[in-house]
């Protein structure tokens, strides 16, 4: 049986959502190990003069704990 953590990540982009996503779990993988899954628990955007500036995404990251 294994145990898992779940960690939460938040992380922007000045690109899109799926930017944001992606670093998140880049920069995650580089200091948990096992990472299995993710779940998006909120997307939002900046706004500046009725442009988007940045795409923020928080995360719940699940990883597996070494025995």
């Amino acid at each position: 049986m294994s145990v898992a953590r779940v960690t939460e990540v938040i992380s922007s982009s000045a690109t899109s959502f799926d930017d944001a996503i992606q670093t998140a779990i880049d920069r995650a993988n580089k200091t948990l190990k096992n990472v299995q899954g993710a779940w998006i628990e909120s997307q939002k955007v900046d706004i500046e003069n009725g442009a988007i500036t940045a795409y923020r995404v928080a995360l719940k990251i699940t990883f597996i704990l070494d025995d």
